[in-house]
């Protein structure tokens, strides 16, 4: 009987990815797990005050108000994007020039910087300068970001809507490019229609790459920073304020080290505990059907 050798030597190759992470995630990590359970006065002093912060943090009304402003947000993020980025992907065209040139339309927003974006938009949706403010202003609508909550609210949503739909439509179509083609000649042959291919073929076969859509679309939503700070600052009042902003400001605008990192800690948990929901849940649905 021959012993198959086991050879180990890949490891070797992925050792370097281990320690890049290690000193690029986790170091720093822990740095603010010892930042959150001390009081810091300066360079030289600090105080063990254990879960002081983190029990500060949790009845702060700021951190109630920001995570149900960023769950309303990423849920109509998730809301919008996922299915109109299906959309999208299923009338691009499947090769030829025009696929390459959709392609390559779709990937501009893509490509612009997040700071960029929110430039692109301030100026967007001015009523003096802005195509959009003007043309909104000249059909008689009261539109102003700057001063009305809802339209900033609702102009973010639409920033972020216009700047990552490509992605889940990119993701959609490489899915959709990857079934094979007799599944669609085995529909044609049983004369199903444009939705039983949809509901039976394409939909399922893009479970995957919806997972990883859906995944990605959540957790950079949930991260959101620079295009409401560029557009709105977080006004106004604090219609756009969000997670991230609020943390901001607590450890830039206040310095409050010890509650900032606590309440870091509490926003990344956050963040792991709902995709790792995100992912069981629809990894579970995937096998009982």
């Amino acid at each position: 009987m021959q012993h198959k050798t086991v050879n180990n030597k890949a490891w070797w190759l992925v050792l370097p990815v281990f320690l890049l992470v290690a000193f690029s995630a986790i170091i720093p990590l822990m740095t603010v797990v010892n930042y959150s359970i001390q009081d810091i006065f300066d360079q030289n002093t600090a105080y063990f005050v254990g879960s002081e912060w983190y029990k500060e943090t949790l009845n702060d009304s700021r951190l109630h108000d920001s995570l149900l402003r960023q769950f309303i947000y990423s849920a109509c993020v998730l809301l919008i994007e996922i299915p109109l980025g299906i959309l999208v992907a299923l009338t691009m065209p499947s090769k030829g020039i025009k696929a390459s040139l959709v392609l390559i339309v779709l990937a501009i927003p893509l490509l612009i910087p997040w700071n960029v974006v929110g430039t692109i938009w301030q100026i967007f949706g001015r009523a003096d300068i802005g195509l959009l403010g003007w043309f909104l202003s000249s059909i008689g609508v009261d539109y102003n970001y700057a001063s009305n909550p809802v339209d900033a609210w609702v102009t973010v949503l639409v920033m972020d809507v216009w700047h990552w739909t490509s992605l889940v439509a990119l993701l959609c179509y490489s899915g959709l490019r990857a079934i094979p083609d007799v599944y669609y000649q085995a529909a044609k042959i049983d004369r199903a229609s444009n939705w039983a291919v949809f509901r039976y073929i394409q939909l399922p076969k893009l479970k995957n790459v919806l997972l990883i859509g859906v995944l990605l679309r959540f957790m950079d939503s949930f991260m959101i920073y620079t295009e409401p700070f560029v557009l709105t600052g977080g006004g106004p009042g604090n219609a756009t304020t969000f997670l991230s902003q609020t943390l901001t400001k607590m450890a830039v605008g206040q310095f409050d080290i010890g509650p900032a990192a606590a309440f870091s800690i509490i926003y990344f948990l956050i963040i792991l505990l709902v995709c790792w929901l995100f992912y069981t849940s629809m990894t579970v649905m995937d096998k009982e059907k």
